[in-house]
């Protein structure tokens, strides 16, 4: 036990060597804070958060989104090709592919994938 408690003792003090060299030898300055700083669709993290935004912009991030999802979705959709017979495969493809279809339509309608307004 008392083994175990030389050895716990030993790495914390390596573990705080190693981590007050690293601050020591860091370059890192105040100047470098914005750098760090996260990256959200050109807003300054460090202004008001109740600034408007282009309701574009989101509707363009849902899409992306929603698409991003199907093709989660397709992927299953390949391997259950060998497992099932060629017509219920084709009937379960067809529709998925037909229910994008329609949503891709819909937001065309909606001239959501128009960057002009």
């Amino acid at each position: 036990m008392i083994l175990m408690m030389n050895i716990f003792t030993l790495i914390m003090i390596i573990v705080n060597i190693l981590m007050l060299l690293s601050i020591i030898l860091s370059k890192k300055s105040t100047s470098d804070r914005e750098k760090s700083s996260p990256f959200e669709c050109g807003f300054d993290p460090k202004s008001a958060a109740r600034i408007p935004f282009s309701l574009h912009f989101f509707l363009i991030t849902v899409i992306f989104l929603i698409f991003d999802v199907e093709i989660a979705l397709i992927f299953p959709i390949i391997p259950l090709f060998m497992m099932v017979n060629f017509i219920l495969w084709t009937k379960i493809s067809f529709f998925f592919i037909i229910i994008l279809l329609i949503g891709l339509y819909h937001e065309w309608n909606q001239n959501m994938l128009n960057w002009t307004n």
